[in-house]
């Protein structure tokens, strides 16, 4: 029977009623919470179930009822599910950080699953001292196969700190085409550094970054989610813009090279016999210049010989 729900939820998971709710519930640890599901006796062939959905794990079936009145009661450790007149009730007795959770009130009907009520309990436990979340903006532009980098800053303060866990941190991508932000990385022991702040000794400073080689389909905005003391704090996101050239673009702007080149091929050889023949006119126009001269001497030459020897004209 489990399975064959687990099978549906897959398949069906995101279908929703307009009449769907959802809220939020904060409660201490060790407080008692009651969650409550309208049920309707008059429906045929239905089933309703309380699951519970925890970041990385496998959904978790709390209870199920049938919709006509029935004395069914399941308990599991300190959580238990039960009709009640109208309504299908979980209980948590004494809530624990783990109980930390989107709970769903789902009702099945001819394998037809609607999602009836959804609430979203956080637990708190102790202060954890964290004071804030950032996240650095990129400010140049991106390529598909560039490098990215991004770095979530969380900072603490010892001085407020109730609580001795350590935190983890996760990297969340939201897309335009996507409904629910999609998990893509969590941190290690070894992916992070810390510091201590210069004006504040009691204030501390870690530093996750978070790298890879994008592609066009890493466009999104992404968030790190720091959980510890059964609370979630989230970053104000980095936007990850991807530009992508398109193949017409390509194409274009190799034509463009090409005439470039061949012009500039034209341009050279122009200029190359333009330059030759400019060499070749002045040497031609040197040999002139040179036999003009030595024909004007040898005429001016021969004019003064005659003039200083007379006699030889008589001859």
């Amino acid at each position: 029977m489990l399975t064959i729900f687990y099978i549906l939820l897959l398949i069906n998971i995101g279908r929703c009623s307009d009449h769907q709710i959802f809220d939020t519930k904060n409660v201490a640890v060790g407080q008692n919470v009651t969650l409550n599901c309208s049920r309707d006796h008059r429906w045929l062939l239905t089933n309703l179930f309380w699951i519970r959905l925890v970041s990385q794990s496998f959904p978790e079936v709390l209870g199920s009822t049938i919709s006509h009145d029935a004395p069914i009661i399941e308990n599991i450790h300190h959580i238990t599910t039960k009709q009640e007149p109208g309504t299908f009730v979980l209980h948590i007795n004494g809530a624990q950080l783990s109980d930390t959770a989107v709970y769903y009130c789902i009702k099945e009907s001819q394998r037809t699953m609607t999602f009836l009520k959804g609430t979203f309990l956080q637990v708190k436990g102790p202060d954890p001292g964290i004071t804030g979340v950032t996240q650095d903006s990129l400010s140049n532009p991106v390529h598909p196969g560039d490098p990215v980098t991004l770095q979530c800053s969380v900072v603490s303060n010892s001085e407020n700190r109730t609580c001795t866990e350590d935190h983890s941190v996760y990297w969340y991508r939201a897309k335009p085409d996507e409904s629910h932000p999609s998990l893509i990385y969590s941190h290690g022991n070894n992916s992070y550094y810390c510091e201590w702040s210069p004006e504040a000794a009691s204030q501390q400073k870690c530093v996750y970054s978070f790298s890879r080689n994008v592609s066009s389909s890493d466009t999104g905005t992404y968030y790190c989610a720091v959980a510890t003391c059964g609370e979630i704090l989230f970053g104000n996101g980095t936007k990850l813009d991807i530009e992508v050239v398109h193949h017409w673009d390509l194409q274009k702007t190799n034509t463009v090279v090409f005439l470039l080149c061949v012009a500039l091929s034209i341009s050279l050889i122009v200029i190359a016999f333009l330059i030759y023949t400019i060499k070749g006119k002045n040497k031609t126009s040197g040999k002139k210049s040179y036999f003009s001269k030595v024909k004007y001497s040898e005429t001016f030459a021969a004019g003064h010989y005659l003039q200083l020897f007379p006699l030889f004209n008589l001859f």
